[in-house]
């Protein structure tokens, strides 16, 4: 993977000691050297530049294609070759899911919901104890929704995961667009992930990532002033409202990026002092005004969407929350919670159980208010509230504490690595320890199942697994404050010689870079 970038903390634009910034409209000197503010990514004028043209966000959305390509047929191994009477593949589905590590949400949903009977989701559902029926499934209402018109046209597992990966792959594709306009050659970190491979087609949270993203390329293209600000602030919006009822996880940035409105909006490159004032005729007043009228659109978009479902079924839609909150902290969960308390974790300890998910409730929330206070340290070191990197934080502090880990989350994390300039380290050591866990689990759960030795010391499986679930907890701590002390991607602006002409300013003068990304004093 391709990444010869500097640390973190340190940004591309770096200028020598004592240089001083001022703008002069779209060009910058500095003495007989001047440079030109860089043409908008995915902009005509800024095709083959930097890797950010049209035909670089193509071969970045092929690349992703071949990769979901790939995580498409790792999961279809386990489908057919003969189907039983309800769609369900056969000979010998449990089984293969676990031997051959093609297992997947989506296939294994297929019967339990009634998604086999087609019947429409929440209106007529409920729960039983940790039993869902009549339509209801454990996701927000979108979620529901893809998986209805992803079934609509099944007959069989099979064709249901073939139908919701087409839905999933525009997911991915689409964000992998966006990142290559965004950050260039780094969005390979998201197009080429081990993760989409083992799980863009686990479940469905590739939607969810793609809406994420969206509200991230219009909030990093928010710098201009005036009607296309505010314009850009409305997607942003819609984006995270319409994530949060594919899952609930985008809501939570919503914190953060209101109080980067509030305390200003200030775009800087890389996350330097020294440039971007507050945008003209903001009070604080009205900025404060304004963060909360970005939450309350979010807010009201996700209302709006889930409206319906709630008037039309309140049951049925209330019961997806039911059975999240009563789901037990066991071994399919994967946490440090499970592990850290073995061997009295047993899902029949009810009062351990309840312990343990009043301590993951307490401690996740920590850890996000957390992120979002140390944001103000940044705020009084570079005059900027730095609202991605204490996002990319309150994801690891969600990830680590919350009672539920499931493989997929690692998608959430994607996009990140490629926005924020972390050492390409970091990310391998990620893939390493979450593929350890991805592979290691259901190999184990194939030990298990059969019969087999599947000791701690008997197996390589479950040793996997603990390689995982600890090495994957200790990289979420150093990410937390990794991602803290990063810098949004940036590149420099190109130099070119130009001769001395009146009028040149004698002190150097720089014009930031204005990019996709929004960086604009």
């Amino acid at each position: 993977m391709p990444d010869n970038e500097r640390a973190e903390g340190q940004g591309v634009n770096d200028e020598p000691a004592g240089a001083t910034e001022r703008s002069t409209g779209g060009t910058a000197t500095r003495g007989t050297v001047t440079t030109p503010a860089e043409p908008s990514a995915g902009h005509p004028s800024g095709a083959g530049s930097g890797g950010r043209s049209v035909t670089f966000v193509l071969l970045t959305m092929l690349l992703c294609g071949l990769t979901l390509t790939a995580g498409y047929l790792n999961k279809a191994r386990c489908t057919g070759p003969s189907f039983d009477s309800q769609g369900r593949s056969e000979p010998d589905y449990s089984l293969r899911v676990a031997r051959d590590v093609c297992y997947s949400d989506i296939q294994f949903l297929w019967i339990g919901r009634d998604i086999d009977r087609h019947v429409f989701p929440y209106v007529d559902g409920g729960i039983v104890g940790d039993q869902l029926y009549g339509g209801s499934v454990e996701y927000p209402v979108l979620t529901g929704m893809a998986i209805y018109v992803a079934a609509l046209p099944s007959s069989t597992d099979a064709q249901f995961l073939a139908w919701s990966a087409v839905i999933l792959a525009v997911a991915g594709l689409l964000s992998a667009a966006l990142l290559a306009w965004l950050a260039g050659l780094r969005s390979w970190w998201f197009a080429l992930a081990p993760p989409l491979v083992l799980y863009a087609f686990h479940n469905w949270d590739l939607l969810a990532v793609c809406a994420t993203v969206v509200a991230f390329w219009a909030l990093l293209r928010s710098g201009d002033a005036g009607a296309a600000r505010r314009r850009l602030l409305v997607v942003a919006a819609l984006a995270l409202g319409i994530g949060g009822a594919f899952k609930l996880y985008p809501l939570m940035f919503v914190l953060p990026i209101g109080l980067w409105i509030g305390c200003g909006m200030i775009h800087r490159p890389n996350g330097r002092a020294g440039g971007g004032p507050t945008p003209p005729g903001l009070t604080p007043g009205s900025r404060w005004l304004g963060a909360f009228g970005f939450a309350a659109g979010t807010g009201a978009v996700f209302l709006l969407i889930n409206l319906p479902f709630m008037i039309a079924g309140w049951r049925g839609w209330w019961a997806s929350f039911q059975f999240q909150w009563s789901r037990p902290i066991d071994l399919t969960t994967n946490t440090i919670w499970f592990w850290a308390t073995r061997p009295y974790s047993e899902s029949g300890n009810a009062d351990l159980q309840s312990e343990l998910a009043r301590l993951a409730a307490v401690t996740t929330l920590f850890a996000l208010l957390l992120a979002c206070g140390l944001g103000f340290l940044r705020l009084r070191r570079d005059g900027m509230y730095p609202w991605l990197p204490v996002c990319a934080a309150m994801v690891c502090g969600y990830l680590l504490f919350n009672k539920v880990h499931s493989p997929q989350f690692t998608l959430w994390l994607l996009p990140f690595f490629v926005l924020l300039r972390i050492r390409p380290g970091w990310i391998v050591a990620y893939f390493v320890a979450d593929a350890a866990i991805g592979i290691g689990f259901f190999r184990w759960m194939y030990l298990l199942g059969t019969g087999a030795p599947s000791g701690m010391y008997d197996a390589l499986a479950p040793q996997m697994v603990m390689i995982g679930v600890w090495g994957r907890a200790a990289l979420l701590v150093a990410l937390f404050v990794v991602f803290l002390r990063s810098d949004v991607v940036s590149r420099p602006a190109r130099l070119r010689v130009a001769p001395d002409r009146p009028g040149v300013p004698d002190d150097p003068v720089v014009t930031p870079v204005t990019s996709a990304r929004g960086w604009s004093p």
